[in-house]
């Protein structure tokens, strides 16, 4: 997945030299040109996420490129590279619709930081209208979100991995969303017209599950009153998942190992072996090495399962992908309650990227709806006594909302904002990156 498709419009080729070559190594697609006009007819808005135009250009000026594009597509991100005297004309602009603007000479990384939120935006707004329409997750990246490289490599590996009938392992956290990578490998590879059969190993009683998983003859039991087909025959020709295989009795792991290895099943009450055509996926919260280690859970399942182990990285390692998380799982929310999507600033999703989300995903999908339904973020964090939010919490948004104010004073200079905080330049910097505030500096 591309980290953003970038028009960049400049009359000066050597800026448009540079602009490439920074923005290509930085992970985008890029197409630069140095005459406003053919950008004009050939850019296809469909097929864009951010316009980043220079103001002053010959023949046809960033103003009217930006009037062009807001016309054609009125949610297309459109960034102004503006001169030092243009800034008034650049916040005239942002009345217009401008997405944002960088003061020429534009630091690289800011314009990485300013793209970046301009890609979610736009993408944010694609899914909202997809979801209007009823569309389902048709892409890798609808179902695994994410712009960070561990969730870049785990696409990369589901997709590998979908077509390829192998037994497969997923490890993570609770919430990190080990169904939705098992649902992914089934959606997307050869098996995806067959049933996807979710079996919860620690919601069946040990009593019952035998008979749930194998099936059973009419009698085999008392209150057998017919034949019943288990659930891994019910997913022949599809996959079964095993949730939680971690909570499943020792007792009942030998016979599940038989049934993967051989791919039969014996229904209780008979005789008869019967085939199974399945692909096994399994997920577990906890290491099983360790587990088998210590004799909870048996090492030949283990290493039965264990041929292909993907490993689910929870939340706290992809903080970059928090922010596009949030806005998609609010648009969703907002769209299933019918209510508007809230606005979020940065100050509030720097809070939410300094989070840990002991819950990760499922924490955080919650934490969206509450928003979108006014009831505030929340979190699972540890809450100060007075229940609002931890310490060093309070102090972050304290001082974020400070260095906000003043960079807002400033007509976003960070020298000046810095001068008015009475800290070095150096410090302030290093304070808004840490709290996401790169689009609101220079």
């Amino acid at each position: 997945m591309t980290r953003g498709v970038i028009v960049f419009v400049d009359d000066e080729p050597e800026l448009c030299q540079a602009a490439e070559d920074w923005l290509g190594v930085s992970g985008f697609t890029i197409a630069t040109f140095t005459d406003p006009c053919r950008a004009l007819d050939a850019v296809d808005p469909a097929e864009v996420d951010c316009i980043v135009t220079d103001v002053r250009m010959p023949v046809v000026s960033g103003l009217e490129v930006l009037r062009h594009f807001r016309q054609v597509d009125a949610d297309l991100p459109v960034v102004l590279l503006t001169g030092h005297g243009d800034v008034a004309l650049a916040v005239d602009a942002m009345r217009q619709g401008a997405h944002d603007f960088l003061q020429k000479p534009y630091d690289a990384d800011h314009l990485v930081a300013v793209l970046d939120r301009a890609v979610a935006q736009r993408r944010a707004l694609q899914e909202l209208k997809r979801l209007r329409r009823g569309d389902g997750a048709a892409t890798m990246e609808d179902r695994l979100v994410g712009q960070s490289l561990a969730i870049a490599q785990l696409r990369r590996s589901v997709l590998h991995l979908a077509d390829i009938d192998v037994d497969v392992l997923i490890t993570g956290e609770t919430g990190t969303g080990k169904e939705v990578v098992a649902r992914a490998l089934h959606d997307f590879g050869a098996r995806s017209q067959g049933h996807f059969v979710a079996i919860n190993c620690a919601a069946i009683p040990e009593t019952v599950f035998e008979s749930e998983l194998f099936g059973h003859a009419k009698g085999a039991f008392t209150g057998a009153a017919g034949e019943r087909i288990g659930r891994l025959e019910h997913g022949r020709g599809g996959t079964v998942f095993l949730d939680e295989i971690e909570s499943m009795p020792l007792a009942l792991q030998a016979k599940v190992l038989r049934a993967i290895q051989e791919r039969t099943v014996e229904p209780l009450g008979t005789n008869v072996v019967r085939p199974i055509d399945v692909r096994f996926i399994a997920a577990s919260k906890v290491d099983l090495r360790e587990e088998a280690a210590a004799g909870r859970f048996r090492s030949d399942l283990y290493f039965r399962l264990a041929t292909v182990d993907l490993q689910i990285p929870p939340l706290r390692a992809r903080k970059e992908d928090i922010e596009m998380l949030f806005t998609r799982f609010a648009l969703a929310a907002a769209h299933r309650f019918g209510l508007p999507h809230p606005h979020l600033d940065a100050v509030e999703l720097a809070q939410y990227r300094e989070q840990n989300w002991p819950g990760n995903v499922r924490e955080l999908k919650a934490a969206a709806e509450r928003r979108v339904l006014g009831l505030g973020a929340g979190s699972a964090a540890p809450t100060a006594p007075d229940g609002s939010s931890t310490l060093p919490e309070l102090v972050a948004r304290f001082e974020a909302g400070l260095i906000l104010d003043a960079l807002r004073d400033a007509n976003g200079v960070s020298a000046e904002a810095a001068e008015k905080l009475g800290i070095a330049r150096r410090t302030l910097n290093e304070k808004i990156v840490r709290y996401g505030l790169r689009d609101h500096a220079q």
